[in-house]
């Protein structure tokens, strides 16, 4: 899965990156601990230029009665998405890049009660773009919100022992063919949806904060020594969702 993530990068940084020449965005700031539930930047193409915008995390359907739904959609598993009602209409014409230059996962310790989250970048700390779906949901009095799902795939060797889950990365390559909406076919999509390479990607622990999504400091991202014992018993590490 992908439950939580980081953009440090500033808007320009990420303007340059995806060709973006005009924004809507008022306002960013390097994001540390990108919770679900929240407000992030995604791109789109509108069959001419890139457009970045924000997407609320967690895909509300258009046809249910209550948006909290969004909070178990916030990824589509890559294997069903084109069989799964939420899933099958954006994924033939409605994808997005989220953008990300890291996100986190919890492994389990032997021995220890308490679940250790490890953020995992690439090696050269690029940014990088997660397989994304967008949707547009109304509500009754007609306030409309525009909300997404990411993408995921089996672990790579890197990420088996820590989670069997891990978002789809596409390669940068790849990028423009997921944004295509002429592409309406999954089976021509099947190729981007493989683990990205282990050897391009690296793991390393971090700070138990991130588990609280009210918690978005810089050193959430700073590597940490872990203890060569048991440390004593307490009741964090476990990652809160909301």
């Amino acid at each position: 899965m992908c439950g939580r993530y980081t953009i440090t990068v500033s808007l320009e940084e990420l303007m340059i990156r995806y060709m973006i020449g005009a924004v809507s965005v008022p306002y960013h700031r390097p994001k540390y601990n990108v919770a679900p539930g929240q407000m992030i930047l995604a791109v789109v193409n509108d069959g001419k230029q890139n457009r970045l915008g924000e997407l609320k995390w967690g895909l509300i359907p258009p046809w249910a009665d209550n948006p909290k739904v969004g909070y178990s959609m916030l990824n589509a598993r890559s294997e069903t998405a084109s069989t799964k009602p939420a899933f099958k209409t954006p994924l033939q014409r409605k994808r997005c890049l989220i953008p990300a230059d890291g996100f986190y996962e919890w492994k389990n310790e032997s021995g220890n009660q308490k679940k250790q989250p490890m953020r995992i970048v690439r090696k050269d700390r690029s940014l990088f773009s997660m397989a994304g779906l967008y949707e547009t949901w109304i509500a009754a009095d007609g306030t409309t919100v525009s909300s997404c799902t990411i993408m995921t795939t089996g672990a790579n060797s890197l990420m088996e022992p820590i989670h069997d889950r891990m978002p789809v990365i596409l390669h940068p390559e790849d990028e423009a063919l997921w944004l295509d909406r002429r592409v309406q076919e999954p089976q021509a999509l099947i190729q981007l949806f493989s683990p990205y390479a282990s050897d391009e990607l690296e793991a390393y622990p971090v700070t138990a904060a991130v588990g609280n999504v009210r918690y978005d400091e810089p050193d959430c991202i700073n590597p940490i020594e872990l203890p060569t014992k048991d440390p004593v018993e307490g009741n964090g590490g476990q990652m809160e969702l909301w």
